[in-house]
């Protein structure tokens, strides 16, 4: 008989690559998971890894069995959805993956509404790029993600997931109210020679402005990288820089902070992603509820 938390054990494998990967999301040791794996091989009666320099690879039988593991796991989520709808009580743990001008503008007024309304529901946060969280969700180490897509540039796709649009925000440039460098600016093409601040290379965000500046016919002089759009902000209405900010960051934002409108009025879009298995409990209903009710007309 083929132990079913071993299939996870070669599931995760297939899924992130490394036992080192693995170790960190079931919080065993490498050791712990290639014990695992060799005894899951001793039940299945075949090879299953094979090495491959400091790595493992996964042998055509290993992937067969990865298959069925996946089948399992799912049936295994499905049980467990229908066991919770049968709980007229809501008492549960979801685990949210968040960008960070989500949690900022209106994720602290989801969780009062839902500690309100379900003081039973356990809900905790995570701050992640909205890349790593899909994948994050997909295999299982997030209940769901509020992630965000900019104009041309898709979020990734992974299987099993769903995707609902929670809703958009516009995105504008912000440049300092006051100085003379600024005064003058009244587009995206008069910042053609201002000090930027944009998000870390690889970031869909920063390709997204890097090809607005390049659209308008200028490469933007990037002289400050971060992931932190609060320090955007500070930078900006500082002096000391301009960016291209969502609506999101700029619902409450400081009074020396100016915005303008971009060619086209683009708009970002922000959605939900949960594992479809799970897109019916009660609780996860219940929390994308309030967050269409929270975000409905936020933004501008």
């Amino acid at each position: 008989m083929i132990d079913v938390r071993r299939l996870r054990v070669l599931l995760e494998l297939q899924r992130r690559g490394t036992l080192a990967e693995v170790a960190l999301a079931l919080h065993q040791t490498p050791s712990a998971v290639s014990q695992q794996l060799g005894l899951l091989e001793k039940e299945a009666g075949v090879e299953l890894l094979r090495k491959s320099g400091r790595r493992v690879q996964l042998t055509p039988a290993a992937h067969t069995l990865a298959a069925y593991a996946a089948q399992i796991m799912d049936l295994l989520e499905q049980a467990h959805t229908e066991v919770a709808r049968s709980d007229s009580t809501l008492k549960a743990t979801v685990r949210v993956a968040v960008f960070q001008s989500a949690a900022l503008a209106f994720m602290p007024q989801v969780l009062t509404i839902l500690t309100e309304e379900h003081p039973d529901l356990r809900v905790t946060m995570t701050q992640r790029e909205p890349e790593t969280a899909l994948r994050e969700t997909w295999t299982r180490d997030f209940d769901l993600v509020i992630a965000e897509q900019y104009p041309g540039h898709a979020a990734p796709w992974h299987p099993e997931l769903d995707r609902v649009e929670l809703t958009t925000d516009a995105l504008r440039l912000a440049i300092p109210a006051t100085g003379p460098a600024f005064a003058a600016v009244e587009s995206l093409c008069d910042a053609h020679n201002l000090p930027w601040v944009m998000e870390p290379r690889g970031a869909a965000s920063r390709h997204w402005a890097e090809q607005a500046c390049r659209t308008a016919g200028f490469e933007p002089d990037v002289r400050f990288e971060t992931a932190d759009l609060q320090a955007h902000m500070a930078l900006i209405s500082s002096g000391n820089a301009v960016a291209l900010l969502p609506g999101l960051m700029t619902v409450s934002r400081p009074p020396g902070i100016k915005l303008l409108e971009l060619p086209g009025n683009p708009r970002r879009t922000i959605f939900t992603s949960v594992r479809e298995n799970s897109s019916t409990l009660h609780s996860i209903s219940e929390i994308r509820r309030v967050l269409a009710q929270v975000t409905h007309d936020l933004v501008a």
